[in-house]
């Protein structure tokens, strides 16, 4: 048994049903918990008023206020986490630091450094699966290799489960080896790291475990009508609880949980959205090139082409197609984007705009409240087909026509896009087909009021074909 351990907190925070707490709580006399304000990855931000950074902020605030309630609390630090955890380590003179395991490549060379740091100091490092129900290579075709299609790794996902890989972690039951942390400031204001909230408030995000659990009752009221309804960008459907996913103030072994014993279309439909993101971290841990290069090495032969004026149209929702206009419009207003707009615009942009798909992941990167390297890439991919289980490429999103069916009375395109308003639904999804009469009549003259759309969809279908049959198999119509 420890006599001294130290739990360090990253993209897990909460209190309860937490994988690293449990074993230290259970293998130690006592354990001191830190969060690090890591600058490796805050000075790479490119803005001062990232929304992330508040809403992280937040977490950690009522974190150590929970910790705080149990008899422990949180040390919070501001600077490098490979230098900051192993003096930490050395201060309080602990045994062991426990972690959840994080599966992106930057973060596992962190963690490296950080074990090597420790052992070097006669300190060891213990790492749990925590963020998903299915890590690495637990889930493997029967020849023993990892799945490049979904449905077959969602079979075999399901396969697996037992009620054993849904149970929660009682922390409560081992709170008393909580250690108070050693007298020190509390929390760092955000001014104090050099940041602002951002603007949180324009989405209406509930943070930290309370937010999680607060959009999680709101959903488990609405689940059984999540497959009819999470296409609908205007409509109510989704969870909203991708952020909280992301930073884990919310469990998913609880939330798979709730979905597979539910059941029906609505829950077993929403499960297999949480396995499609297990899908694209287990990918990631075996291809990490993928972060940088497309899944299908092939299709690295793929000539882009360079239009920096179309990019920043894109980026700035004015291609002149409204519905893309209006889902790039609500990303930079709040952070968030449906998960169909999410397809919708990455599709655009690399088939109607013909931009690389890294471009737009990375512009994703930037400015999704909920950015998860694995899923954002994963989707991405798919979006160009250039991924793991892709679109094919030679079906081609049509803009508009996905317009007419996901948002068919226009409601979302007039939220966002707001010079559209007095447009009529039958028009709204192609404002220049109406006639200059009724546009001036309509206040919305396109290429003045509204753009001209950026390119004809038809034209930008058949190059988009012509650049994937210069390097697609042969066989390939």
């Amino acid at each position: 048994m420890n006599r001294k351990a130290l739990v360090w907190f990253r993209r897990d925070l909460r209190d309860f049903d937490h994988a690293a707490l449990w074993h230290a709580l259970r293998d130690s006399a006592q354990v001191f918990c830190v969060f690090v304000f890591d600058r490796d990855i805050l000075d790479a931000l490119p803005s001062r008023t990232d929304r992330r950074v508040g809403f992280i902020h937040a977490a950690v605030v009522e974190l150590d206020a929970s910790l705080r309630r149990r008899g422990g609390g949180l040390i919070v630090r501001h600077g490098r986490a490979v230098d900051v955890v192993p003096a930490l380590a050395d201060e309080l003179a602990v045994d062991a630091v426990y972690v959840n395991r994080d599966y992106e490549p930057q973060a596992m060379a962190r963690d490296a450094a950080v074990d090597a740091a420790l052992a070097g100091a006669g300190r060891r490092w213990q790492a749990f699966k925590d963020q998903v129900v299915f890590e690495r290579d637990e889930i493997l075709t029967k020849a023993g290799t990892p799945y490049g299609v979904f449905t077959p790794y969602r079979r075999a996902w399901q396969a697996a489960l037992t009620a054993a890989h849904l149970q929660s972690y009682d922390v409560a039951a081992h709170a008393g080896h909580l250690a108070r942390p050693p007298a020190e400031a509390a929390v760092p204001t955000l001014a104090a790291l050099g940041f602002s909230a951002g603007n949180l408030s324009s989405l209406s995000l509930p943070t930290g475990m309370s937010g999680g659990e607060q959009l999680f009752a709101d959903f488990r009221d609405r689940i059984d009508g999540y497959r009819d309804q999470r296409d609908f960008p205007a409509k109510k459907g989704v969870s909203y609880l991708s952020a909280h996913l992301r930073f884990g103030t919310v469990s998913i072994r609880q939330l798979a949980s709730y979905a597979h014993f539910h059941g029906g279309q609505g829950a077993e439909t929403w499960l297999s959205e949480l396995i499609w993101r297990e899908f694209y971290q287990m990918v990631l841990w075996h291809r990490p090139e993928v972060v940088d290069h497309c899944y299908r090495p092939e299709y690295d032969a793929l000539v882009w082409d360079d239009w920096p004026e179309a990019f920043a149209a894109w980026c700035e929702g004015r291609t002149g197609y409204p519905l893309v206009d209006a889902a790039m419009r609500q990303l930079a207003q709040t952070g968030y984007m449906h998960n169909r707009l999410r397809m919708i615009v990455a599709s655009f942009l690399t088939k109607d705009l013909g931009i690389d798909w890294r471009a737009g992941e990375r512009y994703f990167a930037a400015h999704l409240n909920d950015y998860d390297l694995a899923a954002n890439n994963g989707g991405w991919q798919w979006a160009a087909s250039t991924g793991c289980d892709a679109q094919p490429w030679f079906r081609i999103f049509n803009p508009v026509t996905q317009s007419q069916r996901f948002d068919p009375a226009g409601r979302f395109i007039r939220r966002y896009v707001p010079e559209l308003a007095a447009v009529p639904e039958r028009s709204i999804h192609a404002p220049w087909t109406l006639a200059p009469v009724d546009q001036q009549a309509l206040g919305v003259r396109i290429g003045q009021d509204y753009p001209a759309p950026i390119v004809d969809h038809a034209v930008a279908r058949e190059r988009t074909l012509a650049r994937f049959r210069a390097v697609a198999p042969a066989a390939a119509p």
